[in-house]
């Protein structure tokens, strides 16, 4: 076996003792494997069979640290529900260091749930088996969707029991993503004035993840990348129904990708007001408010560099209002460019407003699927197209059919032929996503039952989501009412 199976190239461990505490994961008493990425792994040259052997298998869950590792765990602040908390980090998770991917990209490899660090506040620094396979599902589904996350690269059950509400087993994850380092951090070094760590920590993130990008000011450039990646982010968010859940600053990553996947969901029925966290008790991260917190997250982090970006105060003030004001411009671009493709449009024109605002509207009143409304129009993008359509699966109510006379007349309009709108709107509007009473099933099967084959089936179908095959219809079918998820979890 290669002695070497992870070649690291570690640059955060290098930055100042301040950003994090040096330790090693705590080991468990018998670990087992779940599954491998091969895919991730191959393209961060990770060897794939080393990773599923014993060996690494024990690598994963914390028991042995691969050479070239050098764990740590980071520490950020950051904004929770509105609420200020000056110290969290890295409670339950150990940067195990970087690697160099096939294509030149940085990637950190982090395992969730290997045990106490410093900033565990009392916690066990473990994760319970349901959540190591939620995040799993949910964020290789967002990647299949094309959109910027974490990425899970393996998952390993510890051969201990966690303790929540009840005796749960338990579980790591290796998760992968090109940083960890969030809006938090930042915050971190502004709240305590170290202006040294805090321009260091500027550097560091604009060098790894935005290295083309010119300006007078780090600060003002850093904060001009952030506020473009979230616009586009959190568009794409809005575009599938996801909701996050858990929009805190220190869930807001610098470098523009999803991460935190506790108690976020994808909706079933369209209502703007959906909120599936247990603790988001007012709503306050709601699928309608996603482009509002991201804005207000984004001001926080205008607010944290303000020392950075000029000595006069209102100077700095009036160039990160400056920064942070093109936010809803640039969500809008994005979000009205991605509704365009969804309906099948080369662009949407001034006087498309009414038709789309009517179709969210007998959406929400219809309490109409979100996913199945806009494949469902997919398939009727070309008449003459043959193969699966949804079309078993999702019935049109009256208010829908008299929307779609009206977005047919629209579509005479298009230079396209419906042959290559269809392909293109199919693309747009996948048919299967990680739907929560799917995963909870997944879930469900894992920890009751041992089966492990309800998540295999299920990432394995979410790796093409716009594919649509009939032997599968059961995954793209939305919940009976005894199958409906009302509530997410965090799972610490």
């Amino acid at each position: 076996m290669d002695s070497t199976p992870i070649t690291f190239d570690n640059s955060y461990a290098k930055m100042p003792e301040a950003f994090f505490s040096r330790l090693s994961p705590t080991s468990v008493p018998d670990p087992g494997p779940i599954r491998v990425n091969r895919e991730l792994a191959t393209y961060l040259g990770i060897d794939a069979d080393w990773l599923a052997s014993a060996e690494g298998t024990a690598a994963i869950a914390g028991n042995v640290v691969p050479p070239g590792a050098e764990p740590l765990a980071t520490v950020y602040a950051g904004h929770q529900f509105g609420s200020y908390n000056p110290q969290l980090g890295d409670g339950r998770a150990i940067l195990l260091g970087e690697v160099i991917a096939s294509d030149g990209k940085r990637y950190d490899l982090q395992l969730k749930g290997s045990g106490p660090t410093p900033y565990s506040r009392g916690g066990d620094g473990r994760s319970p088996l349901g959540p190591v396979l939620r995040e799993y599902i949910l964020s290789e589904a967002m990647h299949g969707l094309g959109i910027p996350t974490t990425r899970a690269l393996a998952a390993v059950t510890t051969g201990e029991p966690v303790v929540r509400q009840q005796f749960e087993p338990g579980a790591v994850l290796a998760r992968v993503a090109s940083s960890h380092l969030r809006i938090g951090t930042i915050q971190f070094f502004a709240a305590r004035g170290d202006l040294d760590a805090l321009g260091a920590l500027v550097d560091h993130v604009l060098k790894r993840h935005y290295p083309e990008a010119k300006g007078d000011s780090p600060a003002l450039t850093l904060l001009e990348c952030v506020v473009r990646a979230q616009a586009h982010l959190v568009a794409q968010w809005q575009l599938v129904g996801f909701i996050h859940g858990v929009m805190n600053t220190d869930n807001m990553l610098l470098c523009g990708e999803t991460i935190d996947y506790g108690p976020c969901a994808f909706m079933d029925s369209f209502n703007p007001d959906t909120v599936f966290s247990s603790i988001d008790h007012g709503g306050r991260y709601a699928y309608r408010n996603q482009p509002g917190m991201a804005h207000w997250n984004l001001a926080v982090l205008a607010q944290s560099l303000l020392p950075l970006l000029d000595s006069d105060q209102d100077r700095a003030v009036e160039q990160a209002q400056s920064a942070v004001d093109v936010f809803p411009d640039a969500f809008m671009t994005a979000h009205t460019h991605g509704l365009a493709k969804k309906l099948g449009l080369a662009a949407v024109a001034d006087d498309d407003s009414p038709l789309i605002e009517d179709l969210f509207t007998v959406m929400a009143e219809q309490q109409l699927d979100f996913t199945l409304t806009f494949r469902y129009l997919s398939d009727l993008a070309n008449p003459t197209s043959k193969g699966d359509t949804v079309s078993h699966l999702f019935e049109a109510p009256e208010p829908l059919a008299a929307w779609i006379a009206r977005w047919q007349q629209r579509l005479s309009a298009e230079t396209s032929t419906p042959a290559s709108r269809q392909q293109s709107m199919y693309t747009a509007n996948p048919v299967f996503l990680p739907r929560n009473h799917l995963v909870q099933a997944a879930i469900t099967a894992a920890q009751d039952k041992g089966d492990f084959s309800v998540f295999h089936r299920l990432v394995e179908r979410l790796e093409t989501p716009s594919s649509y095959s009939e032997a599968d219809a059961d995954l793209a079918t939305p919940p009976r009412p005894e199958q409906v998820v009302h509530q997410t979890f965090c799972g610490t």
